[in-house]
C-alpha cells in the first residue's frame, strides 16, 4: 500500500494547472476530480481508522454519497499545487492512523462495507492503483503489482454471471463464480483480467471461447452499521 502512495505522489509531482483541468479517463471527470476523490478517500479512511482505534463506529460520510460527491465537486478545481499539498497531507494522516493499529486493531469493525479496519487498507490499495490509470499520466494496468491485480479479480468476481471461470495464465490461477455448472471461461494475464473487471482498458484484452460476458455493477456497499461497540 505504501508503494502505491509513493507512486501516486511521484505521478502528480510535475502536474501543472492545465493538466489538472484536462479530462481524465472517467467520463465527466477531470484529472482534478480524480485527485479530489483520492484525497478525500484518504481523509475518509483516516476518519474511520481514528474512530475504530477508539472502539467507535462512524459513517464514512455523514451525508452519504451526496456528501462524497459534493466534496469532490467542490475541490476538483484546486490548483495543481493545492491538489499535491492536500493529497500529501491526507495520505500522511491516513498512514499515521494505520501505523497506530495493533494486530488486534485490524479486526475492529468499520462501517465501510460492514467490514473491518484491515479491509480499508485493501480498498485504498485498489483505489490508488486503479485511479492512477484514470489519470492518464503513464501508469497502465500492466504497472499494477501482481498481487494487487489478483486481489482485484477476487473482489470483482460478483460482476460476472454464475458459472463463469476466470483464468490468469501468466500466474497459473483460476477463480470461479458461484457453484453452478461451468460456463464461460475468460482467459488472460492477471493484470489484464483485473483491468477488464474494473472497467478499465486492458493492455491485452482477455478472451473467451464465445463472447465475453457482460459485466454487472460494482459490488454494492451494504447498509452501514451505526451501532456503538
Amino acid at each position: 500500500m505504501i508503494e502505491a502512495h509513493r507512486t501516486l505522489e511521484r505521478l502528480v509531482a510535475g502536474l501543472n494547472d492545465q493538466q489538472v483541468a484536462e479530462a481524465s479517463a472517467l467520463p465527466g471527470w477531470s484529472r482534478g476530480h480524480v485527485l479530489a476523490h483520492l484525497t478525500d478517500n484518504a481523509r475518509m479512511f483516516a476518519r474511520l481508522a481514528e474512530h475504530a482505534l477508539r472502539g467507535e463506529l462512524v459513517a464514512g460520510y455523514d451525508g452519504g454519497v451526496d456528501e462524497r460527491n459534493a466534496i469532490i465537486e467542490a475541490t476538483a478545481g484546486r490548483s495543481a499545487a493545492e491538489h499535491r499539498a492536500q493529497l500529501a497531507a491526507h495520505t500522511a494522516g491516513l498512514e499515521t492512523s494505520w501505523a497506530l493499529a495493533t494486530d488486534v486493531d485490524w479486526s475492529r469493525p468499520v462501517t465501510f462495507r460492514n467490514a473491518n479496519l484491515a479491509a480499508t487498507v485493501f480498498a485504498r490499495w485498489r483505489e490508488a492503483w486503479i485511479h492512477m490509470v484514470d489519470l492518464e499520466l503513464g501508469v497502465r494496468p500492466d504497472d499494477w503489482p501482481e498481487d494487487m491485480a489478483a486481489h482485484t479479480i477476487g473482489f470483482l468476481l460478483s460482476r460476472l454471471p454464475a458459472g463463469t471461470r476466470v483464468r490468469a495464465e501468466d500466474v497459473g490461477r483460476q477463480w470461479s463464480v458461484g457453484d453452478g455448472p461451468p460456463g464461460t471461461v475468460v482467459v488472460g494475464g492477471v493484470r489484464d483480467l483485473a483491468a477488464w473487471l474494473a472497467g478499465r482498458t486492458p493492455v491485452v484484452s482477455p478472451v473467451a471461447a464465445e463472447e465475453l460476458p457482460a459485466l454487472g455493477p460494482w459490488p454494492p456497499h451494504p447498509p452501514q452499521r451505526l451501532d456503538r461497540l
